[in-house]
């Protein structure tokens, strides 16, 4: 195995990259070279005491790491490969209340709780809803659009379906759907300079959204609802959520069902507008496999990370009990050895054995079949009332160390634009 052409310091966590790009050319590079490297970081860069971390690029490595979790522990250092160098370890180990950030065997407990809210029936109940809801969304973009046809396809569109989807899931009031939105905003883009978030505001919003499910919560074991606050914590004894865990899990929801599904949304958006040809033919079939295509494509989660429980060879490597491991998903679902054509944007890939929700294993996304209905609907939403939508612009990209994040992408129902072309991967 040669080594990896990669300049010195070459970090794929550094957020600056991920502001200006996805570096898929130097995960071919891995994925060919040196398919689990140690990347060094100066100690406390990324909020750990330690000197770096391992990358693995590869579809099969990050699928096997994530379906061991008794190797590679997401509880030790959570599953969030780097924090702003502020944060404090008392802020990471209260981290460990996340769902995403616990193994089993109290992982599988709260997640058989939780689940319940998920099931392919009580997803099926929000579809009529949230077809309605997503249509409203993309009328009201049209209709408050500049003289010009021109609006910001984030703010307007994407950010809008997964927030009503949540507000309408665990029975938020619509008119409080913005709090959660500022929430969630501050607790993922703490690396971006723009939001001039610190960690303490960061933790201030996360503590926020507790304090008010844990509020819905009290309220539900007071008086139930048909909702699935209700099915989660109104019942006495075992086998239910503490008002607190519950809390935690809405954490979750505002973070993994909220940032991720508008990422790959916007992503999809500026995919379909970049290949007008895929455009095109999804406006004449709605083939079923679209958004799976948008999640490979965007992968808004760059990476996670797992702590190895043991010292333990992985794709070549020595891996030591105590590394911090990353899994970097955009690199797994541009495998060449996977994927026919990965650099291609196609809608009609069969089969598609994408990590966009996870490798497998515990983690694997809870909430996959509500992501997937809420890309299709709101993509048959804007199909069908902005057909002939054009870019007005470059996406602009959010300060990440580990999002795959649009900020800002203006369209237009205007004339043609210039900028329309086909591309290779979001980033």
């Amino acid at each position: 195995m040669s080594c990896p052409h990669l300049p010195p310091g070459f970090d794929f966590t550094d957020p600056d990259l991920l502001q200006a790009r996805v570096p898929h050319p130097e995960f071919a590079e891995m994925r060919r070279t040196a398919p689990v490297w140690w990347c060094e970081q100066p100690a406390g860069i990324s909020g750990f005491d330690d000197e770096g971390y391992w990358v693995v690029t590869r579809h099969a490595d990050v699928r096997h790491v994530s379906t061991h979790p008794e190797l590679f522990s997401s509880w030790t250092n959570t599953a969030v490969i780097r924090f702003n160098e502020s944060i404090s370890r008392d802020q990471i180990e209260v981290q460990k209340l996340i769902m995403l950030n616990m193994d089993p065997p109290e992982h599988t407990r709260v997640r058989q709780i939780v689940q319940r809210g998920f099931t392919p029936r009580a997803v099926r109940s929000l579809e009529a809803a949230l077809r309605r809801r997503a249509r409203s969304i993309v009328e009201t973009a049209r209709s408050g659009a500049k003289p010009d046809g021109s609006f910001d396809f984030v703010t307007n569109i994407a950010v809008e379906l997964p927030l009503q989807a949540i507000a309408e899931l665990i029975g938020v009031p619509q008119e409080d759907r913005s709090k959660i939105f500022d929430w969630s905003n501050k607790m993922a883009a703490y690396d971006d300079p723009e939001y001039a978030i610190t960690e303490e505001v960061g933790t201030e919003a996360a503590m926020e959204i507790v304090s008010y499910a844990m509020n819905l919560a009290a309220a539900r074991k007071e008086c139930p609802a048909e909702d699935i606050v209700s099915r989660l914590v109104a019942a006495e004894g075992e086998g239910n959520l503490s008002s607190d865990e519950f809390g935690f899990f809405v954490i979750l929801l505002a973070v993994a069902g909220n940032e991720t599904t508008r990422n790959a949304i916007s992503h999809g958006m500026h995919a379909f507008l970049t290949h007008p040809e895929q455009w095109e033919l999804y406006k004449r079939l709605r083939p079923y496999t679209t958004a799976e295509e948008i999640v490979r494509w965007a992968t808004p989660v760059v990476s996670f990370q797992r702590t190895a429980t043991q010292d333990v060879v992985l794709g070549g490597a020595r891996i030591k009990k105590g590394d911090r491991v990353g899994l970097f998903y955009s690199s797994a679902n541009n495998d060449p050895a996977v994927f026919d054509h990965p650099e291609r944007f196609d809608i009609t890939r069969d089969p598609n054995p994408h990590l966009g929700f996870g490798g497998g294993g515990p983690h694997f996304c809870l909430g996959k079949s509500l992501a997937v209905m809420e890309i299709n609907l709101i993509f048959d939403a804007i199909a069908d009332t902005l057909p002939d939508l054009r870019l007005a612009g470059d996406p602009r990209r959010l300060r990440s160390a580990w999002l795959n994040g649009i900020k800002e992408l203006q369209v237009t129902t205007g004339a043609a634009d210039p900028h329309d072309c086909d591309g290779g991967p979001p980033g």
